[in-house]
């Protein structure tokens, strides 16, 4: 088999592994899909191990296979680096961006701009997976990972977005109604709408001048995983939410919610968590890695731009 055979097989076995499905490969690849089960079937041949389980309903990985996946997706991000740093004089990055985001941050804060930075780098397609599970990047191919919380250790390497601040917020129909908190021991007789995590409900912290954070006990009749729905449910009048401002600075700036407690700095968790792109060891000198990060790193400015908007927006 030659090279540029076993490349392209490569290439198209992990597709197959990466989607479960010779279709979706060979529709990602513009070819057939006997094409690609061709190249399968001569990778293992050449092996001489069975890398994918073929069924009507799926096609899963042997043992085998998921050792593999993972040797040939490092293998092939190192090869795609060499070739990016000997193309157009190493100035254009070219090929396919793989991010993964978190869905909320990612629909707000990356799909957006997106066009701007193709429009930048036209060379470059992206392809956008998000999900709120934390992924190994070498494992799902990704070459950068968007981040928010506290980072678990790792051996990726993390370039800090921007830092989180939190607010408490409720509609103006909810405090016509109930009247606005003058302190955080008066949430105890509010309806706050909190956010129940793979980890539990999220704390309502706060603290005045600097000083210690303070856990406050808070009820409400709606629990989600779902920030969005918490949100909407508050913009509709239904209770307080406490959340960062990448999250509510639309409603905030259009007046659907209103802040509150603002000399007390919040915190929905036990520990003040940023937001980080992180991406693995060998993508270090990858061109479109660079670009990328350095065009989010100027988009969400040293202070984030939701910040700003939110702060003008209050002043005006």
């Amino acid at each position: 088999m030659g090279n540029d055979v076993t490349l392209a097989s490569l290439r198209l076995f992990v597709e197959v592994a990466t989607h479960g499905s010779f279709s979706e490969a060979a529709r990602r690849a513009g070819l057939p899909v006997s094409s690609v089960s061709r190249h399968v079937s001569g990778l293992e041949a050449g092996l001489g191990q069975r890398l994918l389980v073929r069924n009507t309903r799926a096609v899963r990985l042997t043992d085998h296979g998921k050792q593999y996946l993972s040797s040939v997706r490092e293998a092939l991000a190192l090869l795609d680096t060499a070739g990016e740093e000997v193309r157009v004089g190493a100035q254009e990055p070219m090929g396919t961006l793989r991010l993964n985001a978190p869905v909320a941050f990612g629909r707000r804060h990356i799909a957006p701009h997106l066009a701007t930075f193709q429009a930048r780098h036209p060379a470059l397609e992206v392809e956008l997976t998000l999900t709120d599970a934390f992924v190994d990047p070498v494992a799902d191919g990704a070459d950068v990972l968007v981040r928010v919380g506290v980072l678990e250790d790792s051996n990726l390497i993390s370039r800090k977005l921007a830092g989180q601040r939190h607010l408490l917020a409720a509609a103006p129909e909810y405090l016509e109604r109930r009247g606005r908190p003058k302190s955080p021991e008066e949430l105890s007789s509010h309806n706050c709408l909190t956010y129940r995590g793979t980890h539990g409900a999220r704390p309502w912290l706060f603290r005045a001048a600097k000083g210690r954070f303070t856990r406050h006990h808070v009820t409400g009749d709606l629990r989600s995983n779902d920030a969005d729905s918490l949100i909407a449910a508050a913009e509709a009048g239904h209770g307080l939410v406490l959340f960062p401002t990448w999250l509510l600075h639309v409603p905030l700036q259009e007046g659907r919610l209103l802040p509150l407690l603002a000399e007390w700095e919040a915190l929905s968790d036990v520990e003040d968590g940023a937001i980080h792109m992180l991406f693995p060891e060998n993508r270090m000198r990858s061109l479109k890695v660079t670009a990328f990060l350095d065009f989010m790193s100027e988009t969400v400015g040293r202070r984030p731009y939701w910040d700003v908007l939110m702060d003008d927006e209050t002043r005006g």
